[in-house]
Order: structure tokens, then C-alpha cells, then sequence
């Protein structure tokens, strides 16, 4: 179990490799129920591509929040990290409505979208982040 541990470290301290583990991870966990139903259509795969390579961005950047956050304990980057995560759930809601995996998930009542009020959300915390003092 030991020898697992540092070589996550490396991986983390590599943004690089970071980056290229979370893209095989990303393609291999959503090739079979988001890709290959839909490898036939054209302008289809390239939209869910799109999400995709957004979900893989959100995610590495998400993952080096958390390394940030736990080198620094700064409740600024708590904050970025909390709206980086937005950002994921944000796309995971985007990717699976474009491959009409789930339909158009709104609040009742109002009829606003999850994923606007889950946006505001990451504005609200990115901006409380930027925004904070730290004493």
C-alpha cells in the first residue's frame, strides 16, 4: 500500500501526468455509456467531445484545488476549490442532457434549470474567493 501512496504524490506533483490520468480515466468511464452509442453521428460526438474535454478540465482543476488547498489551508482556495466542483457537477448534468441520458432537470415551481442556479453557485463561491481577506 505504501508504494501506491508516492507514486500518486509524483502524479499529483506532475500536473502533466495529472492531467493525462484524468483523460484516460474520463474516456475510459464514459466511453461505453456516453461515446459509443453515439460514434455514428457526426455532429452529435463532437458536442459530447466538447463536454467531455469541459469535464476533464473541471475535474484536473477541481483535483489541483484540492492539492492547493490542503499545502495552503487557506479558506480562499477552500472557496475556489467549492466552485471548481460546481463546475464539475455542472458539466456531469451538461454531458449526460446532451446525450438526453437525463432530460431537462428544473426546479418545480419556478421552472429555473439546475445547472444556471448550479453556475450562480460557482460565481457566488469564485467570488467570495477572490473577495475574501485572510488575516
Amino acid at each position: 500500500m505504501q508504494s501506491i501512496k508516492p507514486s500518486i504524490q509524483n502524479m499529483v506533483a506532475s500536473k502533466a501526468k495529472l492531467l493525462i490520468a484524468i483523460s484516460v480515466i474520463a474516456v475510459a468511464v464514459l466511453s461505453i455509456p456516453v461515446i459509443v452509442p453515439h460514434i455514428n453521428h457526426p455532429s452529435m460526438i463532437y458536442h459530447i467531445v466538447l463536454h467531455i474535454v469541459s469535464l476533464v478540465v473541471a475535474v484536473f482543476i477541481t483535483t489541483i484545488s484540492v492539492v492547493a488547498y490542503r499545502r495552503s489551508g487557506s479558506s480562499r482556495v477552500l472557496f475556489m476549490f467549492f466552485g471548481f466542483l460546481a463546475l464539475t457537477t455542472v458539466e456531469l448534468i451538461y454531458l449526460f442532457n446532451a446525450t438526453d441520458d437525463i432530460g431537462e432537470v428544473a426546479l418545480p415551481f419556478v421552472q429555473i434549470e439546475l445547472p444556471h442556479i448550479i453556475l450562480l453557485l460557482m460565481l457566488t463561491l469564485f467570488g467570495v474567493g477572490v473577495v475574501k481577506v485572510n488575516k
